[in-house]
């Protein structure tokens, strides 16, 4: 980065415009910044830093979006501004900056702020033309922070070199020293690795802690279920030793359960055999006790009997004179019955009579039985042949079902005989379907889970082969860049040697009679240097210097592009192995088309076990109709030959019925009612001779059975009937005494009945409390022995799933060890780490050793070969180690602590420790390439050797084409160094005043 041209309006104590001309001043290579304090030295580079970064470094930049940066000595319409012209990484750039402005308004009264403006441009040579870049505050502050590859706080400490910093820097502990170096180099990431190490060493102890917490919770439950037979560890969630030491607890209580269940076990047995006994003496008792109640309850029954025997006498009495009457009652019965169908009988006849003509009136019952007769067997006749008709024509509609029916029955047998016979072989395919089915459903399964990791190879096979071809490629590009900028760098030098044998030509360019020489000091000069041919001047090493820092930079671009490229090479490699892209694809593929083709297989399982259990349905129904039509098959046999008989007899019957008559039905009418009429008659005439005949043998048959009976009279016979309500009551009471006493008789004959009663009377209560007793002690250990096997398996399942968990956990447990070991090391509290060095720290003192070797080259010149300055990693107390610094004194041979050099000595020190920071975060930028800085005050504590050695150690800077600007109060540097930039302050505002070199 090199500094052109600064303009300032109306900023900080300049009140007018001002402008500086960094071109003119860095000629020399040094030049001073100079005045009075409080004349606006540092707004210079309050400038410079607002041009760049938009802000200023500290407390000034107050609030308000940097509205305190405009002048107070500032006319009211003049707007602040401040424009910068650089070249950065080969471009050459104009920033220009407005802050906010309060203003007057343009109409009205009053005050209005304009917002703040920033723009972009760029050179273009091509043109010789300015072109806008941008006017975004955010684009060009990321785009100049990405040209100069740091921020405002590194530019500050880099190019800006506050020597006061420095030396507090130089006496600071290492807590204080971390934070500067946190600022200049970006540790975020580092620090970022310690946090995100620390929260996952919580994460996982958290995880640990919450297993352990599930483990003990199990211990807790296992000691409930044990009771006093475990005893828990008195250890912590997360302690070590936690898992191993509930495992032992948890074996030592289930021996113990299982002791316990083996002691209930036998008390169990002891007690069954004991109620048992008891149940056996219970039983024994209560038979005694049964009989002999059974004996008493005998005696008092025979007793009863014995007072109810004189009524059982007259009851028996009673029921000899009923039966002998029951022999008479059918007669009495009979005589009743035909005197009442005699006089029934003699009304029909009269009026059967009367319809009947005159001729058979008085005819007896064989005429008119016969007439009758003879009517009715020709209307039978005629009758049957009518029902034969209709019956012959019911039959052999009949006959055509029984055909139909046999016919179905014969095509449903047919169809399931040869449905069935294919049966085996359709059931076993149907069952081969769902066999092969479930093999493809378990085989897709498998399939699936090895297909992504087939594909991740596959992509990663093909990013390895795309980025080796990519990484050859790249390397081309680099080693050509490589050599373009070996090129460039050459012809650069090339061309700087050229300038430097030619410079005192350019020198003499601009002498002029009376004016000091820059070199000499001579104000004659007789004979200035003449340029030659192929005179190579500034502007041409300038092109060179830019032609090569372009080249460099495509040639880092190019390295750092090759080392993506084989960084994701070798991740590919790692993911794909060495395997050949088309043999990783061939995989893929028959490992695709294997998956899909057991998806399809498996995809039909439900459709082949839906299809074989509606098979298996259909054989069940076929089989049963096939069954069902030769039962009923079998059953029309008989059927049809019965139709067939019966069909005969009618045709015959119907062939002799007929005979020669026109209609039957005539015929039918007439005789049907004459039969009914002769009927009639003959029928009630033979009824009222029977009746009449009955009722005079009813009369002699009862007078012959009451006699034999023992009654003197029919009607004393009568008299001794019982109705049936009455004979059951009779009969029941005998019954009923006979049935009694043969029971009362049963049971005092019956031998153990006898012997319990001749026995002393049964303690049944005794028995029945020792049944209780052993009752009660078959239920405790009966439970005693259920809760000992429940405690026996809550205590094995308990086991099993704390076992379980602590598997589970073994992994977890394993990376929360490695992780709170890799966090405790990065943080510095593990023991391994013997300086207690944070990962942060580490890399700044790494940072740090680089700084102090930088700074070491120049302090050496600086102090005539006697400092060096080197790192120290040893610890301060009882703080961490890491970012000590000291000083190696050469002449005694001894390293102390740099809070012990005096002030000039702190002072180059400091300078040295700057320049050499410098170079660090320079090249720890991207190698962006500083040809401006500034150093603040300190000279003034050097003595004139080492101001000399100082200013030479600066004035090396030029050989590097540097320039550099020194800001200091010292009237010794205004003699010494000729290009100077003077702020000389006034009551309007500070103004700038240049001398350059001529």
């Amino acid at each position: 980065m090199r500094l052109h041209r600064l303009d300032i309006t109306a900023f900080g104590p300049f009140g007018a415009s001002q402008s500086v001309d960094f071109d003119d001043l860095s000629a020399a290579g040094l030049f001073l910044l100079h005045g009075p304090t409080g004349a606006g030295k540092t707004s210079v580079l309050d400038a410079v830093c607002y041009a760049l970064y938009g802000s200023v470094p500290g407390a000034r930049q107050g609030s308000g979006q940097g509205m305190t940066l405009r002048s107070d000595h500032a006319a009211p319409g003049t707007r602040t501004e401040v424009r910068l012209e650089l070249t950065v990484a080969g471009r050459r750039l104009e920033i220009t900056r407005q802050p906010p402005w309060e203003r007057l308004k343009l109409r009205g009264k009053g005050t209005t702020v304009d917002k703040a403006q920033t723009w972009l441009r760029e050179y273009d040579p091509a043109t010789r033309a300015w072109k806008d870049l941008s006017r975004s505050h955010q684009e060009i502050g990321e785009e100049i922070t990405q040209l100069l590859g740091m921020s405002r706080e590194q530019f500050c400490q880099v190019v800006l070199l506050p020597q006061g910093d420095f030396a507090r820097f130089l006496r600071a502990d290492a807590e204080a020293r971390g934070k500067l170096l946190g600022r200049l180099f970006d540790t975020r990431r580092f620090a970022e690795v310690e946090k995100r190490l620390a929260e996952r060493r919580r994460a996982t102890e958290a995880q640990v802690r919450e297993g352990d917490a599930a483990l003990l919770a199990d211990a807790h439950r296992m000691q409930q279920a044990a009771g006093d037979a475990m005893e828990l560890p008195e250890l912590a969630p997360g302690e070590p030793g936690l898992a191993e030491a509930v495992l032992e607890a948890a074996a030592v209580a289930r021996a113990t359960a299982r002791e316990l269940l083996t002691i209930a076990d036998r008390r169990l047995t002891a007690a069954e055999s004991a109620r048992a006994a008891t149940g056996r003496e219970l039983a024994d008792a209560r038979e005694l006790d049964r009989l002999q109640s059974r004996f008493a309850e005998a005696r008092e029954r025979a007793a009863r009997l014995a007072e109810r025997s004189d009524a059982h006498r007259a009851a028996l009495e009673r029921m000899e004179r009923a039966r002998k009457a029951e022999a008479v009652a059918p007669a009495l019965e009979l005589r009743d019955a035909a005197d009442s169908e005699h006089r029934r009988t003699a009304d029909a006849e009269a009026r059967a009579r009367a319809l009947l003509p005159q001729t058979l009136a008085d005819a007896g019952a064989a005429p008119l039985a016969a007439a009758a007769r003879r009517a009715a067997e020709e209307l039978g006749g005629l009758e049957s042949a009518r029902r034969a008709e209709r019956r012959l024509a019911a039959l052999v509609e009949e006959r055509a079902g029984l055909d139909r029916q046999e016919r179905a029955d014969e095509e449903v047998r047919q169809e399931a005989e040869t449905w069935l016979a294919d049966w085996e072989t359709v059931r076993t395919g149907l069952q081969s379907r769902v066999d092969s089915a479930q093999e493809a459903a378990t085989r897709a399964e498998q399939l699936s889970v090895q297909r992504d990791p087939a594909r991740r190879r596959l992509t990663a096979a093909g990013q390895r082969d795309r980025l080796t071809d990519d990484t050859e490629a790249a390397r081309q590009r680099a080693l050509a860049a490589a050599e373009d900028a070996v090129e460039a760098r050459a012809h650069w030098l090339d061309l700087k040697e050229q300038r430097l044998h030619g410079i005192a030509a350019e020198l003499a360019a601009n002498l002029t009679d009376g004016t000091p020489c820059a070199v000499c000091g001579a104000t004659q000069h007789p004979a200035p240097a003449r340029k030659t041919a192929g005179h190579v001047d500034r502007e041409a090493e300038e092109r060179a210097l830019t032609a090569y820092q372009t080249a460099d930079e495509l040639r880092a671009q190019a390295e750092r592009h090759l080392g993506t490229v084989r960084e994701a090479l070798a991740a590919a490699t790692a993911e794909a192995g060495d395997a050949p892209t088309a043999q990783l694809a061939e995989e893929a593929e028959e490992l695709e088309g294997a998956y899909t083709r057991a998806r399809a297989t498996a995809s039909g399982l439900h459709a082949a076990q839906e299809e074989l259990r509606r098979a298996e349905g259909e054989r069940e129904q076929r089989v049963a109709a096939q069954q069902q039509a030769a039962v009923r098959s079998a059953s029309r046999v008989a059927g049809r030959d019965r139709l067939e008989r019966e069909q005969a007899a009618l045709e015959e019957e119907l062939a002799r019925a007929r005979g020669n008559a026109e209609s039957v039905t005539a015929r039918a009418a007439q005789l049907e009612r004459r039969a009914a009429l002769l009927t009639d008659a003959a029928d009630t005439a033979r009824a009222a001779e029977d009746t009449a005949r009955r009722l005079k043998d009813a009369d002699a048959r009862l007078a012959d059975a009451a006699f034999r009976a023992g009654f003197d009279t029919p009607a004393d016979a009568a008299a001794a009937l019982l109705d049936d309500t009455a004979h059951r009551e009779l009969q029941r009471r005998l019954d009923a005494w006979q049935s009694e006493d043969a029971a009362v008789r049963a049971v005092l004959a019956e031998p153990d009945t006898a012997d319990a009663a001749r026995r002393p009377p049964a303690d049944l209560t005794a028995a029945e409390r020792a049944a209780a007793d052993a009752d009660r002690r078959l239920r405790e250990a009966s439970s005693a022995r259920d809760a000992a096997d429940r405690c026996r398996a809550e205590l094995d399942r308990l086991s099993a799933h704390a076992a379980t968990s602590v598997r589970r956990l073994a992994p977890l447990r394993e990376e929360h060890t490695r992780v709170a070991r890799l966090a405790s090391l990065a943080a510095g509290t593990s023991a391994d780490n013997e300086r207690r060095m944070r990962l942060e720290s580490y890399v700044l003192a790494a940072r740090l050793e680089q700084v102090a070797a930088a700074a070491t080259a120049r302090l050496l010149r600086m102090s005539s070969g006697r400092y060096t300055l080197v790192h120290s990693d040893d610890r301060s107390g009882r703080g961490r180690s890491g970012l000590g610094l000291h000083v190696v004194d050469a002449w005694t041979g001894r390293e102390r602590d740099t809070a012990t050099l005096s002030g000039g000595e702190t002072f180059f020190a400091s300078l040295a420790l700057a320049l050499g920071l410098a170079d660090v975060v320079t090249d720890e930028a991207g190698g962006v390439r500083l040809d401006t800085l500034f150093i603040d005050e300190g000279f003034g504590s050097l003595d004139d050797q080492t101001l000399d050695e100082v200013l030479d150690v600066l004035d090396a800077l030029r050989e590097r084409d540097r320039s550099v600007g020194i800001v200091s109060h010292v009237p010794d540097l205004r003699r010494r160094i000729h290009a100077q930039l003077e702020v000389v302050k006034g009551r309007l505002g500070s103004v700038l005043r240049q001398r350059s070199t001529g």
